[in-house]
Formats: structure tokens, sequence, C-alpha cells
């Protein structure tokens, strides 16, 4: 499933053809939503933005279409009238003058006003978003030492959305393999230095997987990789999807296990505290 940094680009894409537009045509093809159209046509975009996972799209009349579930749907930007070719089933189509945003096969859809936006029963769970330029180190840290987050293993914690919305599979295994601790020690366990490490590598990892679009090692490192001939998912991780493979830290092989029904890698040499 895609974490917040491919959730942020897409809306990003997204954003830079229907910002500041107005929708001449809108169609909305889920049975519940079709009442929505005449609302939304003629009106303008006024941002797209994310919260975790989760999609809004803004309208100038208070409306709200948000988006979730992004395993299944994907979302194109095309030319008009240029439609992609996918076996996939429309779902939104929004256009203006000269392009079109078409968002297929995701499963939740809805169009909401500012009250209820505010009460979603999803979004109102969610923790910060990992990508919010205003989330400090500090705060991370104050979060992970806070009562219902430190008693818990950090390789669980790093899957659920009320702590940070936007983290994710690949994100959890790079953050705590960067930061160099053990996936199944609590942030309780952990003394400050360790703590405001996990804190710092949280926000780095995740805003250069944002910034690299899905790369979350350092420049020189991937320079070294592609030198080597390593393509894309080959110089993409420290950790991730790299079991077998020698630690780029201290050569240990990196090794998978599975917690919370996902995969998780980890260097038990340096991890181990």
């Amino acid at each position: 499933m895609p974490e917040g940094p491919e959730i942020r680009l897409a809306a990003d894409r997204i954003g830079r053809i229907l910002a500041g537009k107005t929708i001449e045509d809108v169609a909305l093809t889920l049975a519940p939503l079709r009442r929505f159209e005449k609302r939304l046509r003629g009106k303008q975009v006024t941002a797209v933005d994310t919260r975790g996972k989760a999609m809004l799209t803004r309208f100038s009349n208070g409306l709200t279409l948000y988006s979730h579930n992004q395993l299944y749907g994907r979302w194109f930007t095309t030319r008009r009238p240029k439609l992609p070719k996918t076996g996939r089933q429309l779902r939104v189509a929004l256009h203006t003058a000269t392009h079109s945003a078409l968002l297929y096969s995701a499963s939740e859809i809805e169009v909401l006003t500012d009250r209820q936006l505010a009460a979603h029963p999803f979004l109102s769970r969610l923790g910060p978003d990992i990508l919010d330029p205003a989330l400090t180190v500090e705060q991370v840290s104050k979060r992970l030492n806070s009562a219902p987050f430190r008693n818990r293993g950090l390789g669980g914690l790093y899957l659920d959305q009320s702590f940070l919305a936007g983290n994710g599979n690949y994100l959890r295994s790079e953050i705590l393999w960067a930061a160099k601790v053990n996936p199944a020690h609590k942030p309780s366990m952990l003394d400050p230095e360790a703590l405001n490490r996990v804190a710092r590598e949280t926000l780095k990892i995740s805003r250069r997987s944002y910034r690299t679009r899905g790369i979350t090692v350092p420049q020189s490192l991937v320079r070294d990789l592609k030198a080597q001939g390593l393509t894309y998912q080959g110089y993409r991780f420290h950790a991730f999807g790299r079991d077998g493979l020698p630690c780029y830290r201290c050569g240990t092989p990196i090794e998978r296990r599975i917690l919370g029904s996902r995969n998780l890698f980890v260097c038990y040499h340096c991890q181990a505290s």
C-alpha cells in the first residue's frame, strides 16, 4: 500500500493541474455520490492536500472530496480528451478546460462538508501527519514517550496511524534501522538519546522519501550503488526488502520477520539495543 510520501506526491501532481482551476465537468460513478456532481461542477479547486494516507480535494463551496484506501485506487492526470488505457473502474473524473484528474478503483470516496470532515471517524483518529513541515523532533519524541504509546513495541507502533499518520511498512523498517533500535523494544525502554534518535530519523527518513520520490538512503550511497549497477529497487532502501543481503553499516545479513502481518526487515547486530 502506498505510504504518506507516495500519497503526498500524488496530491502534488493532481494539485498542479487542479488547484486554482474551475471544474467544468464532473463524473462521480458511485451511486451515493452522483448527487454531488452538480454541486461541484463550476466550482474552483482551492487545494489538494493529504492527511496521512487520505487525499483531500477542496472546493470553493466548502465541500471536500475525500479518498482513501489507495491500495487499489489510482489517480491519473491527463490532458483532455486523452484517457489512459486501463482495465480499472473509473470512480471520479474532474475536468478543467485543459486537463483531467481521474481516480480509478478506490473503494473509499466521500464528498464532505467542513463539519463532516472535522468529525470523520477515520480522520479524527489520526495522529499528526508524518510529513507536516511543522512537526518537530521534540514533538515526535514527546509523543513516543506519552502514555498511549510508550509501552508499545516500536515495530507495531510504527504502523499505527493514530501515532503518526502516513507512516507505513517500508518507512518503519527504514526508520528503525536508521535509528539503530530493535523493533521489539518499547519507547519506555529507551534512554533519552535513543528516543530522540528515533524521533529524528522518523522525520529525516520520511521527508527524504518524499523529496526523492521513494528513496530512503542518502544520495552519496545512491551514487555508489548505481555505480555498482544496481537499479532503483536495488538502491532504494537500507533494509526493507534486503533480507539476506549485507547491512550497509556492519555487513551482517538483513533478516526478515513478520510483525503485524507485514514484513519487517532488521539488522539484529546494529539494532540490538
